[in-house]
């Protein structure tokens, strides 16, 4: 009796048509130091010129249970640029530029089409990110996921000079909270549970003029532009993730101070019993941010 691969439920024939798909999209991101094509066993990058005391930076991260709500909506096309953004957002607050991306995406069984936007979407965060896309694994496990679902997961190398990758926060530094493309892609359950549970919400019920499903997926924004014109002019960064404000801030503070912010400037909604109030154009929201370190020990 004989038994295949695809026996077991693994397509290694749709594993190729994938690949051959996604070609088109991950070649646009290439630049002129990657070595090599597609469908080598490691992805080769070489390394820039131009630095003093080069150091390699490293980051990785996935997209959490944002990937679920874009599953249940079939809405595949913005989660890539999502996992690129949540990487290399990391990278920056060490002053690294981003050199390179790798990808992995594992699933039960593998839809081709549904797998082609999310790694276009790889590509399409890439290119923001100004980082080539070398490498990725496509992993199809029966029996790991239910039909439908999938996970991904996203690896980031980066460059800097080591002299940079200390914060250099000083007393009455000026705090400034770079504006959000939404909730990016941490508190997603939290965000599941409230929109979906308490207050009964649908995928396509207007939010601000727009589906709600279409704001919830929007995709996380990247800052690597921003960075590489400003870094000269920046002491440190915090990339505001899982923890928020609280957790992620005194990350790149040192011991003697700590950082005052003015919380009522920096949100847009807030949530009051069953209803989510818009606060950026109320009253006690208008005005320059004027968040500031100041000399204080912490308390341990």
């Amino acid at each position: 009796m004989k038994i295949s691969y695809k026996d077991a439920g693994v397509d290694i024939d749709a594993g190729n048509s994938f690949v051959d798909r996604i070609k088109p999209y991950v070649k646009e991101t290439f630049n002129k130091n990657v070595v090599g094509g597609i469908g080598s066993f490691a992805g080769a990058f070489r390394l820039p010129s131009g630095y003093k005391k080069p150091v390699l930076l490293s980051a990785t991260d996935g997209v959490g249970t944002k990937l679920k709500l874009a599953i249940d909506a079939k809405k595949y096309d913005t989660v890539g640029i999502d996992l690129v953004a949540m990487c290399v957002n990391d990278l920056i607050c060490n002053f690294g530029e981003p050199l390179f991306f790798l990808d992995y995406y594992a699933t039960g069984k593998l839809d081709i089409d549904a797998a082609s936007k999310v790694v276009k979407g790889i590509a399409k965060g890439c290119k923001e990110a100004e980082c080539a896309l070398i490498g990725g694994e496509t992993a199809e496990m029966p029996g790991m996921y239910s039909k439908d679902d999938f996970d991904l997961a996203g690896f980031a190398v980066g460059i800097a000079e080591e002299d940079d990758l200390n914060p250099k926060v000083k007393e009455n530094d000026i705090l400034l909270a770079l504006p959000s493309s939404g909730i990016h892609s941490n508190g997603y359950s939290l965000v599941r549970k409230l929109f979906f549970e308490k207050l009964n919400k649908s995928f396509d019920e207007d939010f601000d003029g727009k589906k709600l499903i279409d704001v919830l997926l929007t995709p996380t924004r990247i800052y690597v532009k921003e960075f590489k014109k400003l870094k000269d002019k920046i002491n440190a960064l915090a990339h505001i993730t899982g923890g928020g404000i609280i957790e992620n801030l005194p990350r790149v503070l040192p011991e003697n101070l700590k950082a005052v912010v003015e919380k009522d400037k920096v949100y847009k909604y807030r949530v009051e019993g069953d209803k989510i109030e818009n606060i950026s154009d109320s009253e006690d929201n208008k005005g320059e941010n004027k968040s500031r370190s100041t000399n204080r020990k912490r308390k341990k």
